[in-house]
Parts: C-alpha cells; sequence; structure tokens
C-alpha cells in the first residue's frame, strides 16, 4: 500500500450490537463479512454507500490540498470492483471500475480525482459477482497523497470512576494499534477514586500499548481538566509543532478506524483546523445524533442542527420526504463539535490558548468559537463516528445543569452580542417554566448559575471544585431533585398512581401560563396526584397537579414534585431579583471576563490547577 491511509474499508463493526450494513449493504445474493475482508458468493452485489463506507470527498476537496484519491484492495477469485459517486442531492454515478478473473491475492486500485464535489457528494465501494464466480476482497484502503511529514496523533481519555467503561476502549485501541500507523500516544487522564488500573486488564493492556500509554492520576477537574491534560502534556514535548490532541469520551463505544480517519484528514487540510468526529446513539446504534451543529450564543441554546444536517437519523433508513437513503450529501459548516470526538492540531493551542477550566459543559462550544475567532474554524467528518449514549434519554434536571447554564452564559458574553435584555427574557422564562413544573431545585440551579456569573472570573480559578460542591449541597435541599423506584415513593401507594397524560401545546401561550400561574397562587389543581410519562412533562401540564410523579428522562426511576406556594414565591422573588442585576451589571462583568481570558486560558494556570 502507498501514500497516506485516509480510511481502512471495513466490513464489521467494533460491537455485534452494531450492524454490519452501516459498513457494507449485502444488495442481492449472499455474502461473508469480517472486520476487514469480505467473500461474495455467486450473484452477489454488495455495496460500500454506507456510513463508515463512504469516502468523504466533499469534505476532502474543500478542506484539503489533495485532487485525488485511490481505493486499493486485495482481491482473490472473480468478479467485479467499481468505484461509485453521488452528488449534492444523491444520484450516484460510477467513477471507476475493473474487472477481474481468477485473481490470487492481487492488488487493485481505482482512483477518483477530487473535483465535482464542492457542494456535497462521497465516494465507495461496489462489488458484484455472476452467476459461478465467488470474489474475496480484503485489506482495502483509501488512500492519499501523503504530505513531507506526517503530523501524528495522542489521543487523550479523560476519566472519572468509569474504570470499565475506559479500560474497553484502551483495550480496542491495543487490539488495532498495528493498524493505527499515526497513533503516537495515549493520555489517560484518571480523576476518580475507582481507577482504571485497579482492573484486571490494565496489567495487559499496557503491555500491549507499551510507550504511547500515558497514565495520569489527578484530581477531578471535570471534563475541561481532563482533556486539557491531553493538551497540556503533549505541549511539552519538543515535537510539539507536529503533533494532533484527539479528544475522547471515556464511556463511548468506539470505531478505532476515526483515529486513522481524523489523523489523515488533519495532515491534509489546506491550513489547521479543528476535526470533530460525529456522535452515533448507543442504545440506537442505527442513528446519527446530527450531521453538523452549532450554538445559539445569545439566547443559551446548543446543539443547534445546521440546515440540511441529518438529525436523529436512522442510517440504516430513509428520509420520510425524498425516500432517498439518509446519507450526509451536502456538506455542512459546523459551529463546533462535542467532544466526545474531536481532534485540535497544536497550531489552534498556540494561537488560541487552552480550554476555559469551566470543569464541564460548554467547553467544547467555547473553545471553537474562541478558535475560530482566531481563524480556525471546526470540521465535522461524516464517517468519522463513535458511539455515545443518547442524549435524549439523560435528565435536564440534575447538578450539572448549573454548569450548562453558568458556562453557557460566559460563552455568550465572550463570544456573542451579549443582548442583555434577549438574555434576561430567556433566563425568565426557563425560570416560571420551572416554578410552574415545580422543579425547585432546578430553579435554585438556575439561581446559583446566573449570581456565580456575576462574581466574575474568580469563579473559575479553582476549575469549578467548590461549585460542584456546593451546587450538590443546594439542590439536595429540594425532594423532588432525588429519584425514586416508582414501586417505592416515599408516602405515596405505588397503586395509587396513575397516568394521566397530557394536551397538545397550547395555542395561546401566555394565556395558559397566566392562568397557570394564577391557579397556582389560588391554590388550586385540577389534579391531587398523578404520573406523568418525561416525554409529557410540560410546564402547561405538569402545573395542573398537587402532586405530580414524574419519569426520569433516563427511564431509571421518577420523582416527585409537589406544589409549595412558600418555596415558589421565595424562588420568584430571589430569580427576579438576579436577572435584574444581571440586566445591569451584565456588561461590565462581561469585560472581566474578556479580560481574563488570557490568564485563564495560560498554560500556567492549568500548571496550578494541576498542582505540578
Amino acid at each position: 500500500m502507498t501514500g497516506l491511509t485516509a480510511q481502512r474499508g471495513l466490513f464489521t463493526g467494533p460491537a455485534p450490537i452494531v450492524s454490519k450494513d452501516l459498513y457494507a449493504e449485502v444488495h442481492t445474493g449472499a455474502a461473508v463479512r469480517d472486520r476487514d475482508a469480505i467473500r461474495l458468493e455467486p450473484g452477489t452485489k454488495v455495496s460500500g454507500n454506507t456510513y463508515f463506507g463512504r469516502f468523504p470527498a466533499s469534505y476532502w476537496q474543500r478542506w484539503s490540498t489533495v485532487t485525488e484519491v485511490s481505493v486499493e484492495a486485495v482481491v482473490t477469485g472473480t468478479g467485479l470492483l467499481s468505484l461509485g459517486a453521488s452528488d449534492v442531492e444523491g444520484e450516484p454515478r460510477v467513477v471507476e471500475a475493473e474487472q477481474v478473473a481468477n485473481a490470487k491475492q492481487a492488488k487493485v486500485t481505482l482512483t477518483a480525482k477530487l473535483d465535482k464535489f464542492y457542494d456535497g457528494g462521497a465516494l465507495w465501494l461496489d462489488l458484484e459477482t455472476e452467476g459461478g464466480q465467488t470474489l474475496r476482497v480484503e485489506q482495502v484502503r483509501w488512500t492519499v497523497e501523503a504530505p513531507e511529514k506526517i503530523r501524528p496523533t495522542a489521543v487523550t481519555i479523560c476519566t472519572m470512576n468509569r474504570a470499565d467503561d475506559c479500560l474497553k476502549n484502551l483495550q480496542a485501541l491495543a487490539a488495532d494499534v498495528s493498524s493505527l500507523e499515526t497513533l503516537d500516544a495515549i493520555y489517560v487522564a484518571d480523576q476518580g477514586t475507582d481507577l482504571v488500573e485497579s482492573r484486571d486488564g490494565f496489567e495487559q493492556v499496557a503491555k500491549d500499548l507499551g510507550d504511547k500509554l500515558h497514565y495520569i492520576k489527578q484530581p477531578n477537574l471535570g471534563g475541561a481538566g481532563g482533556f486539557t491534560r491531553g493538551l497540556y502534556e503533549v505541549a511539552g514535548h519538543t515535537a510539539t509543532e507536529h503533533a494532533n490532541v484527539l479528544f475522547m469520551d471515556d464511556d463511548v463505544l468506539l470505531e478505532p478506524d476515526l483515529v486513522i480517519r481524523m489523523t489523515a484528514f488533519s495532515n491534509r487540510a489546506a491550513n489547521p483546523i479543528i476535526v470533530g468526529g460525529q456522535m452515533l446513539n448507543l442504545f440506537h446504534p442505527n442513528q446519527l445524533h446530527v450531521g453538523a451543529e452549532y450554538a445559539r450564543l445569545n439566547t443559551l441554546e446548543p446543539g443547534q442542527p445546521v440546515e440540511h444536517s441529518l438529525t436523529t437519523a436512522d442510517l440504516l433508513g430513509v428520509d420520510e420526504e425524498t425516500l432517498k437513503p439518509n446519507r450526509q450529501e451536502r456538506r455542512l459548516d459546523a459551529g463546533y463539535n462535542g467532544w466526545w470526538s474531536c481532534l485540535i492540531p497544536y497550531e489552534v493551542v498556540q494561537a488560541t490558548g487552552y480550554p476555559m477550566p469551566f470543569f464541564f459543559q460548554w467547553d467544547d462550544a467555547e473553545y471553537s468559537y474562541r478558535a475560530r475567532a482566531h481563524g480556525f474554524p471546526t470540521v465535522t467528518l461524516p464517517g468519522a463516528g463513535v458511539w455515545h449514549a443518547d442524549f435524549h434519554m439523560k435528565d435536564w434536571d440534575e447538578w450539572h445543569r448549573y454548569f450548562n447554564l453558568r458556562n453557557s452564559i460566559i460563552t455568550a458574553a465572550l463570544h456573542s452580542p451579549f443582548n442583555l435584555n434577549l438574555l434576561s427574557r430567556v433566563l425568565l422564562a426557563q425560570l416560571v417554566r420551572y416554578l410552574l413544573g415545580m422543579q425547585y431545585g432546578l430553579s435554585a440551579t438556575l439561581i446559583k448559575a446566573v449570581e456565580d456569573f456575576l462574581e466574575g472570573p474568580e469563579i473559575l480559578r479553582d476549575g469549578g471544585v467548590e461549585a460542584m460542591q456546593e451546587i450538590r449541597r443546594i439542590r439536595d435541599q429540594y425532594p423532588e431533585t432525588k429519584r425514586h423506584k416508582a414501586t417505592d415513593v416515599p408516602g405515596i401507594a405505588s397503586n395509587d398512581i396513575g397516568i394521566i397524560n397530557s394536551a397538545p401545546p397550547p395555542s395561546r401561550t401566555a394565556v395558559v401560563l397566566i392562568k397557570r400561574l394564577l391557579d397556582q397562587t389560588r391554590g388550586r389543581h385540577r389534579y391531587g396526584l398523578g404520573a406523568v410519562p418525561a416525554d409529557e412533562a410540560h410546564w402547561w401540564h405538569t402545573s395542573l397537579f398537587g402532586t405530580v410523579v414524574v419519569t426520569d428522562a433516563n427511564q431509571d426511576g421518577v420523582r416527585v414534585r409537589s406544589y409549595d406556594r412558600a418555596k415558589t414565591l421565595d424562588l420568584a422573588k430571589r430569580g427576579i431579583r438576579v436577572i435584574q442585576r444581571l440586566r445591569k451589571e451584565g456588561a461590565a462583568v462581561q469585560e472581566r471576563y474578556l479580560s481574563a481570558v488570557p490568564e485563564l486560558t495560560s498554560r500556567e494556570n492549568w500548571t496550578r490547577l494541576y498542582g505540578l
């Protein structure tokens, strides 16, 4: 094989729960699909026009200096290999094809120009046998011209008390390490008390990875502190200017080929860029979370799909409107990429600095928007994917909502117009919804987040450790923040809890909101007690109850919300006061954060936080 490997042609996934059809689809006939090889029986057609089988040609044409790509394979037997291509509308065409006859471990190479994909489209390998023919295809590699010097990648995994998950990903990397030629190092920042090194398999995986593995134990500084440690360590080496750092969550199901795909793309990029991997939903492995996303900063809304993006899309299904397969044909520009898998070249760190000491939440978005201001966009690369627990199955009413809110306001202050009238309306609307829904702990969480933002950049001085402890203490005072089994709800007989479903969203929201407020204030409740499913726990419905048992989004249990007039009034007064303070003091506090960024994101600050 020649050139730089841009991706491998694989035919099965890293785990049995992953459908082989995400790698190669058998359209007719029969085929045996293994990880690195496939055997076609007579009369079989197999297509690589799949999520992992496609080469994202439009992204390579737009962002790289590469002008052509080759797909190389070792073949045995008789059959047809063809290089398929699509355009922005998904219309297929054949770029090149080769018929092989009675081949024995023969190398076949098909080549395509990267010149007709600017707005969209991909390339893939199709295979076909006719009657009486069999064909084995293996060692498939997509290659591009190598740069003069290949920049290796250091993977950084941040973990805390997920020792088993982290170990599985280390084992996956170790099992594939011979193919991951551009993988230079693996940094594990272990911030927990249940340590990865305590597991039986750690000694073996450390031996398998050898000097590539760097296992670091440090205090819990959240995701920001864990991921930044990898940047920090790589930046301390002499060959730093030729390095990439790939952030990866500890609890993902890893496709090791993403290391190859993201590293190659970064190596051939025309200019340094942040390269993001996509997220697939772990509980629904055929689903793509989002093609690319951005954040509405001033209204504190992360995770917005960019226009034309697939969203919670079944990659083995079809679009309901066009009836075409769910493929991301159109090239998308991302605003930022989640740190479930995200590659950062060192030039970005040199110009932009290190991440903010946010503890976690919004650290990924803030860094991408700061990097963009320095001339480094973020590109979310299709086909470079990992499986991560579905976001919609995580409950919103948790202690980490504090960091989400506080850090989103800081990010808005740093990278948006920071319209304080608009921001105040957004926060007030959230507060009213929480209070109507009898989520008093969540209301207190919002108030604390705004209060701490107004404290200024000093709140970030310890990296978030004290804030984490304090918000947990605050929330512990509110009973509805605690989870229970549905059959063991304190003070309520299990058989007395029946589901009461929600009406459709109100057509006159403001009128209904005022009516619900008046009814609650007067102690009027349509239902004394009832249960509400997680997807129907809207404020206009839960506010009808005196006591309501709401299922958690994670489906692990329920929470009990009961109307409390004193808490409602107290939290409403406190919330209004702090939002008024935000309107008055926000601009001055914004200037303090802007001034503090160079110090907060400096190597010296992280050295202090790490206690080095």
